[in-house]
């Protein structure tokens, strides 16, 4: 909704008030309310831990929603662009993943997701699935805000250096998707798919969260050392890929979409929360 779109397009964006994603009949009701020329599905049940025991609710917000949204849009022949997640891999590839590789999801959130991505594949013909990753914003919660609010707290941050990763800039996967739809509204027999977008870039979220406190030195607020840790001595519920890095060459051949790197979109966001006056007690 911050991004700048055309005038011509109007952006509709419920919030969980108006369409409950839990409700089947409120899913088939709002695709039919209207005639829509696109659907972005950005929705997701992501608390990857407590999925792990809320099974149910993972997967009818992550599979059964989209589901439905797939064979709604199908019906009224409306294209349709699905946000997925990395955690659809294994993490075992030795390279960045590429969007036709075989998905062996190793969690309860990576397996409703895979699903989510099957339903709306197999639905409708007319679909884009995107891939991202690791996303971070100046807004709700996210690893970045976290890394902010716990240097506050403590005298040494204590993050996994084994689970590497392609940092994304929320701002920049809006971006991406806007034009993806806006290639969808201008070409219906444009390419379709499963892409990847991801910021340009790998690291570990040790590295990332190194970055973030040097980001946070040169603009004066407090920084503390990151201590680098083994997953192992970090025990959570769900396990998480040890690599799960994005290749989004497919994207930029299909979509003219070149991901910049997640430093500099780092850099943006730092200056949100650190720099903003309205932002700042955000970050706490």
């Amino acid at each position: 909704m911050r991004q700048a779109w055309p005038n011509q397009v109007k952006v509709y964006a419920p919030d969980r008030g108006e369409l409950d994603l839990a409700n089947e009949g409120a899913v088939g009701d709002i695709i039919a309310s209207r005639r829509w020329a696109c659907v972005i599905n950005s929705a997701a049940y992501t608390a990857v831990d407590n999925a792990e025991t809320d099974v149910g609710s993972a997967w009818r917000i992550n599979a059964l929603a989209p589901a439905l949204l797939a064979a709604a849009t199908a019906k009224s022949q409306t294209p349709i662009i699905h946000v997925s997640t990395d955690y659809v891999f294994d993490g075992e590839s030795g390279r960045p993943y590429r969007p036709e590789d075989p998905v062996r999801p190793k969690s309860v959130y990576g397996a409703s997701k895979a699903g989510g991505e099957h339903a709306v594949r197999t639905a409708n013909p007319h679909h884009v699935i995107v891939r991202t990753a690791w996303v971070f914003s100046p807004h709700r919660s996210n690893f970045v805000k976290t890394m902010l609010r716990l240097a506050a707290e403590r005298d040494v941050l204590r993050v996994v250096d084994d689970q590497h990763g392609c940092p994304t800039s929320a701002a920049d996967l809006a971006s991406a998707l806007m034009n993806i739809c806006r290639r969808v509204l201008d070409d219906p027999t444009g390419p379709c798919g499963t892409y990847h977008f991801v910021n340009a870039g790998e690291t570990t979220w040790c590295g990332l969260a190194r970055e973030i406190m040097a980001g946070a030195r040169r603009r004066g607020a407090r920084s503390v050392p990151v201590e680098a840790i083994a997953t192992a001595d970090f025990r959570t519920k769900a396990v998480r890929p040890a690599n799960s890095a994005l290749a989004t060459d497919t994207l930029t051949r299909d979509y003219a979409i070149w991901p910049r790197p997640w430093q500099h979109a780092l850099e943006e966001v730092l200056d949100a929360l650190l720099c903003s006056p309205k932002l700042s007690g955000e970050a706490k």
